[in-house]
Parts: C-alpha cells; structure tokens; sequence
C-alpha cells in the first residue's frame, strides 16, 4: 500500500480518536467484493478496519458511514462505529471499528434486536414543496448512467429532523442518497411507502436498465407490475422503520461471546418486510432468528407475498 497514504490514514485516525496512534502493519483481508479492505495495528495494538477504493467513490463511503451512525444511534444493534472517511493518493477511503468476527453466534438475540432496530421510526419532517428533489425521477432512459450517478450524489442532504409551517409528516427516506453495492440508491423523503417503491426503487432501477440496454419485455413487465403495486398494500400499510437495507447473509456476523453485529448497510427508512426479506436471500438466516423476529414484532399475512416483489 501507498506509505503516503498510509500516513494521511494514519492521521486521519489520531483526529477521530483524539490519541497517539502509530502504525505497525497493514493486513489485507478478503470477503469483500467491492472494496479492498485491511485491518491496520497500532504500536500500541489498536486495531481499525479499513475500507479502500478509487476516489470517485468517496460518496459510497460516506452514505456508507452516515448509515452506520443512524443505526448504532438506536442502541439497537451493534455495528462497526465509523472513525473516519476521505480522499488521498486518488483513493477514497473508510476507517470503521475492528470487531472480531464469527459466523456463528445468538441468532434468536439477532432476532430480537432486528426487531427492536425496525421499531425506530422516522423523524417528523417538513412537507416536500414544488419539485422532488431528485432529478433520477425524470421518465428520461436516455439519460447516461455517470448523469445517473452525479445526480444521486450531488445532491443536498436533508436533515434527518426539521420543523417547519404547515406541518409535519413521517416520511420514507431517508437524509441523503446512498448506494447497493456501487449502484446508486436514491432516497428523497416521500410520505407514502407505494410511491416511495415505485419511483426510487423499482422505477429507478428499470430506468437504469433501459440506460444500460435491459428494455422489451423487462420493460413492459416492470411497467405492468409499478402499475399494480398497490394490489400488494390493499389490507397492509407500511410504517417508516430504520433499515439495514441490505441485509442478505453476508452482511451480519456475530461477536465472540455470540453478540449479533450488522455491516455494510444501505439505510433508509421503509417497510421493515424489506429487510426481512432479503435476509431469506442466498441461503436465508437462522431458523431461530426468524421466530425470535416473529415473537417480537409479529409480520402481517401478506408478509410471503410482498418478501417475493421486495426481493
């Protein structure tokens, strides 16, 4: 690694924790797929866990870091604590906590606090005026894939609390865009769930198909089925529920004394049935996982309907 960038990291590290800290060695570990990722020791035998990857994605790493900060801000959950973020040597780069990591743990624990993270609502925010903010909503598929990409990281955050005349509403959302994987997540505060789904989810996704040359019956098909979302919420409404976002099998692990941790988030506040749902993805979690969930924050009937469109 780039001893220059090294040393900024380094310093970067002294700010965030305000203490001497001196590095002994860099180790690479694998798992990931998108970032390049090490743990780094101290002198002193601190450990941090460092993210890295090309500077243009520094905005990854910073919705990355805001997510990590919503949810341990719970006290639900645990999750790596982020230290530090920036750009150096033409990298971008994230510091988080170094947890000790095991696959296997307190799944019924894991249950629980899942449930207890999902019973976090969403702030009270302003009513949106005018135009949405996000310009991705646009019914334009000629637009460029890096269009796509400026437009959902340039944007201004919104606070993620805020008064205001003219009332206040809980929103999906959430304070500014993020990204699932490296693909970009818009999250402009909406206060109806269909909606929400239907432009910054599905619909935004089907548009980046078109941009990427996924029409015909893709297409037609996703045009049919934003069509008929509502059908899926007849007997069902949604409350805003702080999500993991991206909670497939890989993205949680347990401490050594069986303590359930979460990582790599794509945050936001939706429909809870979202993250359950992807948790049965690529093999599923526990058995006693999803009883603990179940016991603690009980799923609607239609919850086998929705886990399919979800995922």
């Amino acid at each position: 690694m780039n001893p220059k960038l090294l040393a900024d990291i380094s310093a970067a590290i002294r700010d965030a924790t305000q203490r001497t800290f001196t590095l002994r060695n860099s180790t690479s570990v694998g798992g990931g797929s998108i970032n390049d990722a090490f743990r780094l020791e101290g002198t002193d035998g601190l450990r941090f866990f460092l993210k890295l990857n090309d500077a243009q994605h520094l905005p990854m790493f910073v919705a990355e870091a805001q997510g990590l900060d919503a949810i341990a801000s719970t006290n639900t959950i645990r999750v790596p604590r982020p230290l530090a973020h920036g750009s150096a040597c033409g990298q971008s780069y994230l510091v988080l906590e170094h947890l000790e990591l095991n696959s296997r743990g307190n799944a019924k624990l894991l249950g629980e606090q899942l449930a207890a993270l999902h019973r976090c609502t969403s702030p009270f925010l302003p009513p949106v005026r005018g135009k949405a903010r996000m310009g991705v909503e646009a019914e334009d598929n000629k637009v460029s894939t890096p269009t796509l990409l400026r437009q959902a990281q340039d944007r201004p955050s919104l606070p993620l609390a805020g008064g205001g005349s003219g009332g206040t509403s809980s929103c999906f959302g959430f304070a500014q865009d993020n990204f699932i994987g490296t693909t970009p997540q818009p999250n402009t505060w909406t206060d109806d769930w269909v909606t929400f789904w239907r432009e910054r989810r599905l619909g935004f996704q089907l548009r980046l198909a078109a941009v990427n040359g996924y029409g015909g019956q893709l297409q037609s098909m996703g045009e049919k089925l934003m069509d008929t979302l509502p059908a899926f919420f007849k007997d069902y409404t949604p409350q805003p529920a702080l999500l993991h976002g991206d909670l497939w099998s890989g993205n949680h692990a347990f401490l050594a004394d069986g303590t359930p941790a979460i990582f790599d988030p794509a945050t936001y506040y939706g429909d809870r049935e979202c993250d359950l749902a992807m948790t049965e993805l690529f093999g599923g979690y526990p058995a006693d996982f999803y009883a603990a969930y179940r016991a603690a924050y009980p799923l609607d009937a239609g919850y086998a309907t929705r886990r399919d469109l979800y995922n």
